[in-house]
């Protein structure tokens, strides 16, 4: 059922402010709602009874995915869209946190964080901001809202319903549709800056989000404790103080559901775009190209980096195989991919390197030439926790050790099962499928993602593979400084694959 943009408001506005109504008994589909939970930067290993007691104690009571993964890369804006669509970048199109598009600025890539950027790209690509259908997009075919609550940036906000298509976003720096603003104003303030933004997201979800009447589904993003990691560290003061905050704030819609009666009415599912390493690198990729006389200047167009990205001109074959063997030989680069040979092939066309196809970057049109990544180690910080990148900067995220890709996944309600440990691999882009399966809609054909069987009530299909098995993926090329090698693990389950990390081992003459 297509709705007309004046029905559209109508429906949308009496769903927004109407009085809740009284809590249903039971928990059949018809009444079922589900609020999907992500904590931004979250590593498994902050959810302890210190640190986050309302999350450990709920991940105590459902389900709980122990081989959960992020999406490579691993970065907030590719893993919101990947949650949004159930696709991986090679389907969805949203390659990275800076993304390239020459038609819009020749010389540096665009930042998505920014939602004026990404209206820049949706007009240049004919409204394809992304190249795949979205959550937003499935329910409103279906006549159900989608409604977005996020205090993290404009970007990752839109990124979650690109085209607001049936339901609204409230961010922090952003409301749409704006015609929603003074009432959202009027009646729960203005968003405050700090760690406060979070309390009046969560003031919005529980007077918007948490009733029958309200949104099918709902997504819930804390800006932090990513935020916080950012600036001063991983077990920093300030990050283990923001790590406290958005706890106390989600226990506080544990303790709504509750009070209101609907704790049984609602799925939980919490997750998180990415973990967090410690980082200590110095040299920069563009800055390299710079020096090693690949790329003229900052400015220049033959070789134009975005983050990992690297498009060369003309697509030139033998400059990208001299690139590639430059940045073999340094011991701040990891694993370094490129487009496959053939359809197929996990090796990729420059010796030493894999394929975008066994990454999940294989996007027809969008990929770059070459994607880099940053080696990293084991290491642990002054504060204990352990994974070290040679990326710049305090702390962060995007590359490809276990401390990035591997994630919580916690999921309770009426259709999960209670005290359960799932052991098979899941990854951000099996929650929207696991969703749409719940609530009895149709999922598109071309999501990537799976049902997540495994952690739900129902019975496991027998049709459905329920055994994994882990696949190393090598690759090395001789070079005259010594040898470079590098090598993927996956978890393959049935002809689903999740990469779990890459190693670089370079071995000098």
């Amino acid at each position: 059922m297509k709705i007309s943009n004046k029905n559209f408001f109508i429906l949308l506005l009496t769903l927004l402010f109407a009085n809740s109504i009284s809590a249903q008994t039971g928990s059949n589909k018809s009444n079922i709602r589900t609020l999907i939970v992500f904590f931004d930067g979250l590593r498994p290993d902050y959810i302890t009874p210190e640190l986050m007691p309302n999350l450990y104690l709920f991940s105590k009571k459902g389900s709980y995915g122990k081989q959960h993964h992020s999406v490579f890369p691993t970065v907030t804006r590719v893993n919101a869209s990947s949650l949004s669509t159930g696709c991986y970048p090679g389907s969805h199109g949203l390659m990275g946190n800076t993304v390239y598009f020459p038609q819009i600025k020749e010389t540096a890539g665009l930042n998505t964080g920014d939602a004026e950027e990404l209206n820049k790209i949706a007009k240049a690509t004919d409204d394809h901001l992304l190249t795949a259908v979205s959550l937003g997009e499935v329910l409103e075919q279906n006549a159900k809202i989608l409604f977005v609550f996020s205090s993290g940036s404009t970007g990752q906000a839109l990124m979650q319903n690109h085209k607001v298509s049936g339901g609204a976003i409230i961010n922090t720096s952003m409301i749409l549709p704006e015609s929603l603003k003074t009432k959202i104003f009027s009646e729960i303030g203005e968003a405050p800056t700090g760690l406060g933004k979070h309390k009046w997201l969560t003031d919005a979800v529980i007077k918007y989000g948490l009733t029958l009447d309200g949104p099918l589904v709902s997504t819930l993003w804390y800006g932090d404790p990513d935020s916080a990691a950012h600036k001063n560290g991983i077990g920093s003061p300030q990050a283990i103080e923001s790590i406290k905050y958005v706890d106390e704030q989600f226990g506080r819609i544990i303790k709504s559901l509750q009070s209101k009666g609907l704790d049984e009415n609602f799925n939980i599912i919490i997750s998180s775009d990415h973990g967090f390493v410690t980082h200590i690198g110095k040299q920069g990729l563009s800055d390299f190209l710079i020096d090693k006389g690949f790329k003229k200047d900052k400015e220049s167009t033959d070789v134009v980096v975005s983050e990992g990205a690297i498009y060369v001109k003309n697509h030139d074959f033998q400059i990208m195989k001299n690139i590639v063997a430059a940045l073999q030989e340094q011991e701040w680069v990891g694993g370094i991919y490129t487009k496959a040979q053939n359809n197929g092939d996990v090796k990729g066309s420059i010796g030493g390197t894999l394929s975008f196809e066994t990454i999940h970057w294989d996007h027809l049109e969008r990929s770059a030439d070459i994607l880099v990544d940053m080696n990293w180690n084991d290491n642990k910080n002054g504060a204990g926790y352990a994974g070290t990148s040679f990326a710049r900067g305090v702390a962060g995220h995007g590359g490809f050790s276990p401390y990035e890709i591997h994630i919580a996944l916690i999921a309770k309600g009426p259709s999960f099962k209670e005290k359960f440990e799932g052991n098979l691999p899941t990854s951000n882009v099996d929650i929207i499928p696991t969703v749409l399966h719940i609530h009895n809609l149709t999922i598109p054909k071309l999501m990537d993602g799976r049902v997540m069987y495994e952690l739900l009530t129902e019975k496991f299909p027998d049709n459905v593979p329920s055994t994994a098995k882990i696949e190393l993926i090598k690759t090395e090329v001789k070079l005259p400084w010594g040898v470079y090698k590098l090598e993927l693990e996956r978890s393959v389950l049935g002809k689903y694959n999740y990469p779990n990390f890459t190693k670089v081992v370079r071995e000098e003459k």
